[in-house]
């Protein structure tokens, strides 16, 4: 889940970011656990909610992105934050366990969930491999499952739960079958969970970014797809990570408690939807 291949929505060490300024959103207290933190923009998100004042476990999965986790915890901390690292396979339901275990034994509480790991494989169905199928569908639906299942009953009352899911389930496009039927799952998963535990106050929403510009992007794409992809959008250009982080900010804060069980798709105009 955290190679260039497989660490969806998470960001590369050549990515600079500062977190945004404001009182309005401040999570003083709160603990947030970020997956994929290790990089791109589950990093950024973890970043962000340091310098809101909540507490970050940054989670990441493998052995070889340590060091750029422990380097998001450091800049969380320079930042005036407070973080430390949790490696877990999280496709196996009792890392997912150990993860807020961790985090309560740490901090006491568990507030906000961002759940950004992700993998992509695009290709046509014909040339799938039941084990990339199995793969895709561990990382992108299992992964976000067992976390939202430990949430439901371990997250404390008024939380939130942010599954980033990505805009491709809204658009009719070959060669993206597998992985767009991976995520959109997870749309449901969230709509059922935020009505189980709605009654706490706690939201539960998706976020399905348009295509970004990361490491997890890029090698999936061709040139030529990359250029179609850029002319779909309202300034002929694919995203930027930082476009991202507002918005993920605002869902994640007190003042977004009326919204819930919902996908919000921030992609430059390249789709939408109203089902």
């Amino acid at each position: 889940m955290d190679s260039p291949a497989t660490n969806g929505q998470t960001a590369g060490s050549d990515l600079h970011f500062k977190p945004l300024d404001g009182a309005g959103q401040r999570q003083d207290g709160k603990v947030a656990i970020v997956t994929g933190a290790s990089a791109n923009l589950g990093r950024m998100f973890a970043e962000q909610l340091g310098a809101d004042g909540a507490k970050v476990v940054v989670h990441y999965n493998s052995a070889s992105k340590r060091a750029e986790a422990e380097a998001t915890v450091a800049a969380i901390e320079a930042h005036g934050g407070t973080a430390f690292a949790r490696q877990g396979d999280l496709t196996r339901p009792a890392e997912a366990t150990r993860l807020v275990d961790a985090a309560l034994e740490r901090f006491g509480a568990w507030n906000i969930l961002i759940n950004t790991a992700g993998m992509i494989v695009r290709k046509p169905m014909a040339e799938f491999t039941e084990d990339e199928f199995d793969r895709l569908f561990a990382i992108n639906a299992k992964v976000p499952f067992f976390l939202m299942k430990e949430a439901s009953t371990r997250m404390a009352d008024h939380g939130r739960i942010l599954n980033l899911i990505t805009t491709i389930v809204a658009v009719t496009a070959p060669t993206y079958g597998g992985y767009a039927g991976s995520k959109s799952p997870v749309e449901h998963f969230t709509k059922s969970l935020a009505k189980e535990i709605g009654g706490r106050g706690i939201t539960v929403n998706c976020v399905a970014p348009g295509p970004l510009k990361t490491s997890f992007f890029y090698p999936a794409e061709t040139d030529q797809n990359l250029e179609w992809l850029k002319s779909m959008s309202i300034n002929g250009d694919i995203g930027e990570p930082t476009d991202i982080v507002p918005l993920v900010r605002f869902l994640v804060s007190d003042e977004a408690k009326w919204i819930t069980a919902q996908t919000v798709y921030a992609n430059g105009g390249l789709a939408a939807t109203a089902s």
